[in-house]
This record gives structure tokens, C-alpha cells and sequence, in this order.
């Protein structure tokens, strides 16, 4: 298949535009012709004017690829090598949402020809596509996997604002239904990856190897959360403690934070949800989920305490939340744990004000319900720097304290700013 991808006698899909599916549509574009599926018309309308919707790509990304961009499903028809990368989130009840990634087997699955290859990136749990995926590509197509069509999985490794290690720098896992498949997989996606390809012996050893490489970081985080609990408690600092314990050559250096993002913290569950089919209560990993969903909780009530400790009166106290989104220097507020510490904040009555200049106003007020100023206002009880954007690590200590109502009480999240500098200074 590789050479009539290469001639552009045939096509490939990419089901799914976000963080994962575009960059990878646009790299495979500069050689293959290619059709980017995905159901979001806004989006769609956009990316055909060179604009990524995710503010990832600089509209240069676009120059020179061979793309179609669609919100129509019937034009996936005219494709023989199919990639699905649609978002993996879960509910409210931290039970994994499978409707984005079926309801993309559906699109593609009504598009499928005998000897078309279904490729997916999105994050699952070990038999996802196989038990899930698989019968409603063959409902949908009347054909059968492994016979008249073909599959496999290779899931994504992309890291959100990582300029350095992009796309095709990063190791790219590789499985397939059989070893003919695994080759035509491997030829393919090692044709614009330039770190290399790892096979794995089955799609359920790819997907497994997915989902554990972001629940063992939840783990790791996790444990240093709950250190840095204790260490407040004591009354030393936990990056200096991790500091002097990475003197050892075999200490693994992790550092507490907010455990947000669509990767990981979202990921263990679905290890979790396929644990429990399966008759195993996971204690490990559950733990480590219930300390990071705790520390929200655990920063407000240090913010409280504090205000308590200078004389002030919580309920009537000014707050500056400096950063939403899940991550530094990027724009996407899913799952962030952000919003859990301002509603936290606001449940003592605070009044809070959020900035942050990556993030959309628009989007925060929709996805949770909080209202964001354009630009920091002044007396503010209490200023959290939540998120360690590019804009706050460059300001000066002077900046802040002229926000201030009296001495600045300053809590750092994620550590960015120098500690000497300030009359009150508080990290995680």
C-alpha cells in the first residue's frame, strides 16, 4: 500500500483534528494525500484557512500539504488507510467516555473497502479496540476484521506545548491484526517518523503500554503531593528535600503539582475500568488518583488559613488566580485542575478574579462556569500563580506587590519564582 500512498493513487484519513489529529494530518500531507475528517464544523472552517483551532501550529505548519479538511463523513470513502485520534475523556462519574471514539468507528466504519487499514491513536484501555471498536467497524462496513479489512494500533505521544520533541522526534509505537498489517503500519508511519518505530507483539501490548506511561507519571506525582503535604506540615521545603535526595544516582526526581490535562489525569481510570471488568480492585493506582484530586482542596485551604493567620477575613477577601489552563504556555483548559482550586477558593466566599493570556474566556465560562477579567485589577488579599506561563515567569516581584492590598501574600503552584524575593512566599 505504501507505494500507491506515495504515487497518491490512494488516500489516507485522519479522523479526529485536535492536538493529536492535525499535526499528524499536516506532517503526513507533505508527502501522501490526505482527507482530515472531523465533525466540528467551526474547527473544520478554520483549518482550511491555516488556523489551528488548538493554537499549536503556526499557520507555516500548513504550507505545502496535500490536505482536504471536511466535516462530511462520505469523503473518508475516498480514503484506503484510516486513523482515528478522537479524544478519550470520562464522565462525571470518572467512568470512560467511549462516544467520541465510537461514534468515529461509525464514520469511518461507513466508509471502509476491502483491504482498507483502520489505524487508533486515541488513548484506551487493553481490548478497547478489539472488543469495542472492531464490531461496529464491521456492523457499519459488512465486512470482516482480520479477512477483508485490516487494523491496528499505534497510540499518540504528543506533548502539548513542547516545541523540541514534536511529532516525528518522538519513538512512535506500532502494532497491527498481523504481521502483513504491522509492516504496511510500520512502512507508513515510519515514512515521516524520524525517531524511530517500536513494534509490539499485539494491539492490546500497544494499548496497555499507552495507558501506563501516564498512570505511572499520576503515580509519581502523586507520592510527591503527598510528600509535600507532609512536608508543610513540618515546615521545610519539598523541592529542596527532592533536591538533596537527587544527590542519588538512583532517585527518580518527580515534583508535586495540579494533575490535570487529557492525558494524566485521565488515563488511569481507564487502566481502572478495565481492571474492575476484570475482577481486580486496583489499590495502587487508585490511591494515587484520590491524593491528586485532593490537592485543590489542600491549596485553598493552606490560602484560607493563611489569610486567617493575617487578620483577614476570608469571606471578604480578594483573590488573583494567575493561569487556567491544564499546562504552561499552552491554551487547553480540559480537565484542569485549575478550575477545581478556584471553585474551591470560591466555596469560602472569596471573590475571584482569574487572568490568564492563553487561555479563552469564552471556553472557561462554557466548560466551567467561571467568569475571567482581561487584566489583573489592584488590593488583592492573596495572588496564586497557578500556571507557570511564559508572561508570569518573566515579571518582576515589583509587579506583583502593586497588586497587593498591603503586604503581597504570594503562593507559587508551580514554583517558577524566586522565594527570596518575597515577605510571604508559598510553593507546593
Amino acid at each position: 500500500m505504501l507505494s500507491e500512498l506515495l504515487s497518491k493513487k490512494k488516500k489516507i484519513s485522519v479522523t479526529g483534528l485536535g492536538y493529536v489529529g492535525l499535526p499528524l494530518a499536516l506532517e503526513f500531507a507533505k508527502k501522501f494525500s490526505v482527507i482530515g475528517f472531523d465533525i466540528n464544523t467551526e474547527r473544520v472552517e478554520l483549518m482550511k484557512k491555516g488556523i489551528d483551532p488548538s493554537k499549536e501550529l503556526d499557520s507555516s505548519a500548513f504550507d505545502g500539504c496535500d490536505i482536504q479538511f471536511t466535516d462530511n463523513a462520505e469523503d473518508l470513502k475516498e480514503a484506503h488507510f484510516h486513523i482515528i485520534g478522537v479524544p478519550t475523556d470520562i464522565d462525571e462519574h470518572k467512568v470512560p467516555n467511549l462516544k467520541p471514539l465510537l461514534g468515529a468507528s461509525a464514520s469511518v466504519g461507513g466508509s471502509l473497502k476491502k483491504g482498507d487499514i483502520v489505524v487508533y491513536e486515541s488513548t484506551v484501555y487493553p481490548g478497547c479496540t478489539e472488543d469495542d471498536c472492531l464490531p461496529i467497524l464491521e456492523k457499519e462496513s459488512n465486512l470482516k476484521a482480520g479477512k477483508d479489512f485490516f487494523y491496528g494500533y499505534s497510540p499518540e505521544r504528543i506533548v502539548p506545548g513542547d516545541k523540541v520533541r514534536t511529532l516525528i522526534k518522538i519513538l512512535k509505537i506500532v502494532s497491527g491484526c498481523d504481521e502483513t498489517t504491522l509492516d504496511t503500519i510500520s512502512d507508513v508511519y515510519g515514512s515521516i517518523i524520524e525517531a524511530g518505530l517500536y513494534k509490539a507483539s499485539s494491539v492490546k501490548v500497544a494499548e496497555a503500554a499507552k495507558v501506563i506511561e501516564n498512570t505511572q507519571r499520576d503515580i509519581n506525582i502523586s507520592l510527591m503531593n503527598e510528600l509535600a503535604i507532609i512536608f508543610d506540615r513540618i515546615g521545610i521545603d519539598t523541592n529542596e528535600v527532592i533536591e538533596a535526595a537527587g544527590s542519588k544516582w538512583n532517585f527518580h526526581k518527580y515534583t508535586p503539582g495540579l494533575v490535570g490535562g487529557h492525558c494524566i489525569g485521565v488515563d488511569p481510570y481507564y487502566l481502572m475500568h478495565k481492571s474492575k471488568q476484570i475482577g481486580h480492585d486496583p489499590q495502587v493506582i487508585a490511591a494515587g488518583r484520590r491524593v491528586n484530586d485532593y490537592i485543590p482542596h489542600f491549596i485553598a485551604k493552606k490560602v484560607v488559613t493563611t489569610l486567617i493567620e493575617q487578620g483577614k477575613n476570608p469571606g471578604n477577601s480578594k483573590v488573583l488566580v494567575m493561569g487556567v489552563t491544564f499546562k504552561e504556555d499552552v491554551s487547553d483548559i480540559r480537565n484542569s485542575k485549575v478550575a477545581d482550586l478556584i471553585k474551591e477558593l470560591m466555596d469560602y466566599s472569596m471573590n475571584v478574579h482569574v487572568v490568564d493570556p492563553h487561555a479563552s474566556a469564552n471556553e472557561v465560562a462554557h466548560e466551567y462556569g467561571i467568569g475571567m477579567i482581561s487584566k489583573p485589577e489592584h488590593s488583592y488579599d492573596a495572588i496564586l500563580m497557578a500556571v507557570g506561563h511564559r508572561e508570569y515567569r518573566s515579571m518582576k516581584v515589583e509587579e506583583l506587590k502593586e497588586l497587593s492590598n498591603g503586604p503581597l501574600l504570594f503562593f507559587d503552584i508551580k514554583g517558577v519564582m524566586n522565594r527570596d524575593e518575597f515577605d510571604f512566599y508559598w510553593k507546593l
